[in-house]
């Protein structure tokens, strides 16, 4: 049996997609002989998402943790790996577009040694759903050309990831602005081990993207705090120039989900 998993799945108004993901997680771990436990942390949705995971709670091993005080992706992230009672943890969006099946594989890749595993659109044997735009590709293409430059991987915007509680704990005091949570556990916890495991990036299954120009400026500004963490300050201030242009060329992004 291999080390038990925690995954945890930020929320908010995500009620219609919370028991095909459990199910199919489960499913996924039970394929694989893994255990674990699924950690939701949900902003205060109000929309039903608390009584799902209470009758999911009888059959499978997860939690549900309600935030009435804070907000925001990035926090709610950094709630559920403070909380997570497993040393490997996966992080997750509940909108089903990171594929369940994948977990077992990102797991595999932390217990083989790497210090994150990237569930990722850009390597060999991964895909884009069908239906994105040649514009919204564009758009994430644009969105993840300086972030590579933090840490010298293909998909840096993933937000699909495991990683271990050593890790975690290696990034220190995180500073979150936003939705990218994983690049700045990257880039602090200054990770030379990162595995990028092939996946199929799906549509939405239901619910609305979060995403609008005030979260793609608050992007650029994560951006460029990174850079400056990474690279001091002559560096830092090329990034904000170009964090000012990732911004604007959000404006017309907004429609879509997260790069």
């Amino acid at each position: 049996m291999m080390t038990p998993v925690s995954i945890i799945v930020p929320t908010y108004h995500e009620s219609p997609n919370i028991e095909a993901l459990a199910r199919r997680v489960f499913a996924a771990l039970d394929a694989a002989r893994m255990t674990g436990e699924i950690i939701f942390v949900d902003d205060d949705s109000r929309d039903g998402t608390a009584e799902i995971v209470r009758r999911l709670a009888s059959e499978y091993s997860v939690r549900l943790l309600v935030r009435t005080e804070e907000r925001g992706l990035a926090s709610a992230v950094v709630c559920g790996l403070e909380r997570a009672r497993h040393d490997i943890m996966v992080i997750m969006d509940a909108d089903l577009q990171h594929p369940p099946e994948s977990v077992p594989a990102l797991v595999e890749g932390i217990v083989r040694g790497a210090e994150m595993a990237i569930g990722s659109r850009y390597v060999p044997g991964a895909g884009i759903d069908a239906e994105w735009s040649w514009f919204r590709r564009l758009n994430s293409f644009v969105a993840t050309v300086p972030a590579r430059m933090l840490v010298g991987v293909r998909d840096p915007m993933s937000g699909f990831c495991a990683m271990s509680r050593e890790t975690f704990h290696r990034a220190g005091r995180l500073h979150p602005i936003g939705y990218k949570i994983v690049l700045e556990l990257a880039v602090k916890s200054r990770c030379d081990r990162i595995a990028e495991v092939p996946i199929t990036f799906a549509g939405r299954a239901a619910g609305a993207s979060k995403l609008s120009l005030r979260e793609q400026w608050r992007y650029a500004r994560h951006l460029a705090r990174l850079y400056w963490f990474r690279f001091s300050v002559p560096i830092a201030v090329l990034a904000a120039t170009g964090a000012v242009l990732i911004a604007w060329a959000g404006r017309t992004f907004v429609r879509g989900d997260a790069p």
